[in-house]
């Protein structure tokens, strides 16, 4: 069936400009003028009038969990709570309602808005939790505490080592990096049931602000499993690419090769997932200078040099992308010096590059790494990063500017379930950079509206290898768009964020649509 869009503002990225737009099934058929798109209607085309709204490319998620947002959804949230009191209280409701002696686990914790941004301990929470075991997932999710219970269940002892790219701190039952992480593992899942409702909450919240195409940041064996299921089963209705972790890849290739590089069912592994450090909110990043106020610390690294390129060889003989997180300038510093050994890589993408110096950014631009900034960052840690970094770094982090000025092409995420998939908040962040306590981080890095819409619709589809088919308002590619209440170039930059997604299209139907 075709279908044609008039009367509204049209934001292409093709630098045209054009009254109407003709689709016809999944695909864009036809742009121009009013005159010219109405000519190509029969009898059985719907005129879709947009009543002076706007319509605009569909946002592309470049890098999230996506089944970690299904599994917030089913868990105790503490986000917002400012203080270990207000925790203790709200975890001592819920034991009240909930009797039980299986997992507890808690997401939205973020000790740098308690006093002191001291952490709860173990012993706090077994004054309420026993016996039953719990674990608290900071927002950032490079750390957690767990009381003693967890720590048993987990087999962790006082004398346990550390493992490589972790910390134990035993008795206060803080894990980070690794040892949180790996932790998380060993946790079991919920019933297929239940996740398979919330996966498809967590697809229509993507769906709410835009989102069309989304990522799962890191699959495991047993995540395979599930998403292999949810293919199979019509469950998923955005495009999922999800990448392997790379401790996991040669299972993963092997049994799931029907998803490598190309789409069953709207879901595909496009690539390798390592982590190189932290975050730099947790102080976990690994950086060239030392943190502030501490002389001798540096954060640390995860993986050592021969293992990064020994994964991007691998990477590179399989045809496979790969995605590094890298916080810090150091990991940024490991990462590129790894491309630079194992040439003529898949588009190798820096995830997060919030600390990348703006001195490595020449070999950026040469070995065609292409970063994604958790731009979000300047407005939510960015008075923390300002008291971690100095503000001499902290003005730099995430350097889109920077970037811009050397022409290197990058992408913007929220790495939710870390923060809502909020894409105009994201815009806005980029366009503005103002901290949550009104400061501007960085007025010489901020950037335009429109280079700040690419970095999640056409930049967000190169760097997946698929923007000659999205990404942008063009004959023959896919009809992927929203529909929104305000023409993002043509308000205020402060009012970006207040912008109301009206519809969602995917495939030229709808996904999502705004109650009035």
């Amino acid at each position: 069936m075709m279908k044609i869009y008039i009367n509204g503002d049209f934001i292409t990225l093709e630098n045209d400009d054009i009254e109407a737009i003709l689709i016809e099934n999944d695909k864009i058929i036809k742009t121009g003028s009013k005159d010219e798109v109405m000519k190509l209607a029969d009898t059985n085309t719907e005129i879709i009038d947009l009543n002076g709204n706007t319509l605009m490319p569909a946002f592309i998620d470049a890098h999230s969990h996506i089944f970690a947002l299904a599994k917030s959804l089913m868990q105790i949230s503490i986000d917002g709570l400012t203080s270990i009191e207000e925790i203790k209280n709200c975890l001592g409701e819920y034991k009240k309602e909930n009797r039980t002696n299986e997992w507890i686990i808690v997401n939205g914790y973020d000790n740098n808005i308690l006093k002191n941004r001291q952490h709860i301990t173990k012993n706090e929470l077994d004054e309420i939790f026993p016996d039953t075991p719990v674990i608290i997932e900071n927002k950032s999710r490079h750390n957690g505490v767990v009381n003693s219970k967890a720590l048993e269940m987990l087999g962790i002892t006082k004398t346990t080592a550390n493992p490589e790219g972790g910390r134990i701190f035993y008795d206060t039952g803080l894990l980070e990096e690794n040892a949180f992480i790996d932790s998380l593992k060993k946790i079991p899942l919920p019933k297929m049931e239940e996740i398979i409702n919330a996966f498809k909450e967590a697809q229509e919240i993507y769906a709410s602000h835009g989102i069309t195409m989304a990522q799962e940041g890191v699959i495991t064996n047993d995540l395979a499993k599930i998403f292999k299921l949810l293919a199979n089963n019509n469950e998923i209705f955005l495009d999922i690419v999800a990448y392997m972790d790379y401790k996991n890849m040669d299972e993963i290739k092997k049994e799931y090769s029907e998803y490598i590089n190309k789409y069953k069912n709207k879901f595909k592994i496009g690539g390798i997932k390592i982590f190189l450090d932290g975050s730099p909110q947790a102080k976990t990043a690994w950086l060239r200078e030392a943190y502030a106020n501490e002389p001798e610390y540096y954060g640390y690294r995860i993986m050592k040099d021969e293992d990064v390129e020994e994964i991007l060889e691998k990477a590179k003989e399989s045809k496979l992308q790969i995605l590094a997180h890298c916080n810090g300038d150091k990991a940024a510093e490991q990462y590129i010096n790894a491309v630079k050994k194992v040439s003529n890589l898949k588009r190798p993408v820096m995830i997060h590059a919030q600390l990348l110096g703006l001195d490595q950014l020449e070999d950026v631009k040469k070995y065609n790494i292409i970063p994604s900034f958790f731009i979000s960052h300047i407005y939510y840690f960015g008075d923390i990063h300002i008291k971690n970094l100095c503000i001499k770094r902290a003005e730099h982090i995430s350097p889109a500017g920077s970037s811009l000025k050397q022409n290197i092409l990058f992408t913007f995420h929220q790495d939710t379930p870390v923060i809502e998939p909020d894409m105009f908040e994201t815009i806005w962040c980029a366009v503005n950079r103002t901290t949550k306590e009104g400061e501007i981080l960085g007025d010489n890095e901020k950037i335009s509206v429109l280079e700040a819409i690419k970095a999640v619709t056409i930049n967000a589809a190169y760097q997946y290898g698929e923007e000659e088919i999205k990404g942008s308002i063009k004959a023959g590619k896919k009809a992927n768009f929203i529909i929104i209440d305000k023409n993002p170039l043509k308000i205020n930059e402060n009012e970006i964020r207040n912008i109301k997604i009206l519809e969602t299209i995917k495939d030229g139907k709808p996904i999502y649509k705004r109650e009035l």
